[in-house]
Protein backbone atom coordinates (compact mmCIF):
# COMPACT_ATOMS: atom_id res chain seq x y z
CA UNK A 1 0.00 0.00 0.00
CA UNK A 2 1.49 3.80 -1.45
CA UNK A 3 1.68 5.66 1.93
CA UNK A 4 2.38 9.32 2.38
CA UNK A 5 3.98 12.04 4.50
CA UNK A 6 0.77 12.94 5.36
CA UNK A 7 -0.90 9.49 6.51
CA UNK A 8 2.46 9.21 8.77
CA UNK A 9 1.21 9.63 12.81
CA UNK A 10 3.85 12.10 14.45
CA UNK A 11 1.58 12.08 17.97
CA UNK A 12 3.37 9.77 19.91
CA UNK A 13 6.60 11.35 20.51
CA UNK A 14 7.16 15.12 20.17
CA UNK A 15 6.51 15.46 16.47
CA UNK A 16 9.03 12.44 15.34
CA UNK A 17 8.65 9.12 14.14
CA UNK A 18 11.32 6.71 14.46
CA UNK A 19 13.61 6.06 11.52
CA UNK A 20 15.94 3.12 11.05
CA UNK A 21 18.37 3.33 8.42
CA UNK A 22 19.53 -0.02 6.50
CA UNK A 23 21.57 -0.15 3.77
CA UNK A 24 19.80 -1.36 1.00
CA UNK A 25 22.54 -3.77 -0.45
CA UNK A 26 24.12 -5.82 2.60
CA UNK A 27 20.28 -4.83 4.74
CA UNK A 28 22.92 -3.70 7.61
CA UNK A 29 21.17 -1.86 9.97
CA UNK A 30 23.34 1.45 10.02
CA UNK A 31 21.58 3.68 12.62
CA UNK A 32 18.29 4.98 14.52
CA UNK A 33 17.13 8.22 13.92
CA UNK A 34 14.03 10.42 14.17
CA UNK A 35 12.75 12.49 11.66
CA UNK A 36 9.58 15.18 11.63
CA UNK A 37 7.46 16.11 8.77
CA UNK A 38 9.88 18.82 7.18
CA UNK A 39 12.94 16.09 7.51
CA UNK A 40 11.20 13.46 5.68
CA UNK A 41 9.93 15.87 3.12
CA UNK A 42 13.60 17.04 2.52
CA UNK A 43 14.80 13.31 2.20
CA UNK A 44 12.29 12.95 -0.50
CA UNK A 45 13.28 16.03 -2.62
CA UNK A 46 16.90 15.58 -2.35
CA UNK A 47 17.55 11.84 -2.04
CA UNK A 48 19.80 12.46 0.95
CA UNK A 49 18.69 11.31 4.13
CA UNK A 50 17.68 13.99 7.08
CA UNK A 51 16.50 13.80 10.19
CA UNK A 52 15.24 16.40 13.31
CA UNK A 53 18.22 16.35 16.27
CA UNK A 54 16.68 15.64 19.36
CA UNK A 55 19.56 17.04 21.39
CA UNK A 56 20.29 19.93 19.26
CA UNK A 57 16.65 20.39 17.96
CA UNK A 58 17.43 20.92 14.45
CA UNK A 59 17.44 19.50 10.92
CA UNK A 60 20.57 17.89 10.04
CA UNK A 61 21.67 15.74 7.15
CA UNK A 62 23.87 12.39 7.24
CA UNK A 63 27.12 13.53 5.84
CA UNK A 64 26.29 17.06 6.09
CA UNK A 65 29.77 17.34 8.22
CA UNK A 66 31.47 14.06 7.69
CA UNK A 67 31.10 13.93 3.74
CA UNK A 68 29.27 10.21 4.45
CA UNK A 69 26.25 10.97 2.84
CA UNK A 70 23.41 8.13 2.53
CA UNK A 71 21.58 7.99 -0.97
CA UNK A 72 17.64 7.09 -0.23
CA UNK A 73 16.78 4.62 -2.49
CA UNK A 74 13.35 3.49 -0.86
CA UNK A 75 11.35 4.10 2.34
CA UNK A 76 9.51 1.73 4.13
CA UNK A 77 6.51 2.55 6.69
CA UNK A 78 5.93 0.36 9.41
CA UNK A 79 1.57 -0.91 9.43
CA UNK A 80 0.96 1.34 12.32
CA UNK A 81 2.45 4.72 10.36
CA UNK A 82 4.55 5.48 13.11
CA UNK A 83 7.80 4.65 12.20
CA UNK A 84 9.88 4.36 8.70
CA UNK A 85 13.05 2.31 7.07
CA UNK A 86 15.24 4.64 4.83
CA UNK A 87 17.07 1.86 2.68
CA UNK A 88 19.91 3.86 1.61
CA UNK A 89 23.24 3.38 -0.23
CA UNK A 90 26.18 4.39 2.17
CA UNK A 91 29.06 6.89 1.27
CA UNK A 92 31.12 5.72 4.25
CA UNK A 93 30.78 4.88 7.39
CA UNK A 94 27.15 5.42 9.26
CA UNK A 95 28.54 5.88 12.80
CA UNK A 96 30.37 9.39 14.00
CA UNK A 97 32.76 7.21 15.45
CA UNK A 98 33.85 5.75 12.09
CA UNK A 99 32.31 2.61 12.47
CA UNK A 100 30.59 0.79 9.69
CA UNK A 101 27.50 0.91 11.41
CA UNK A 102 26.06 2.39 14.73
CA UNK A 103 25.35 -0.98 16.30
CA UNK A 104 28.54 -2.37 17.52
CA UNK A 105 28.64 -2.07 21.20
CA UNK A 106 27.57 -5.38 23.01
CA UNK A 107 25.28 -5.41 25.81
CA UNK A 108 27.19 -7.24 28.59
Amino acid sequence: MKKTIADLDFSKDNGLVPVIVQDVNTKDVLTLAYANKESLELTQKTGNSWFWSRSRKKLWMKGEESGNVQNVKEILVDCDSDAVIYLVEPTGPACHTGEKVCFHNDLG
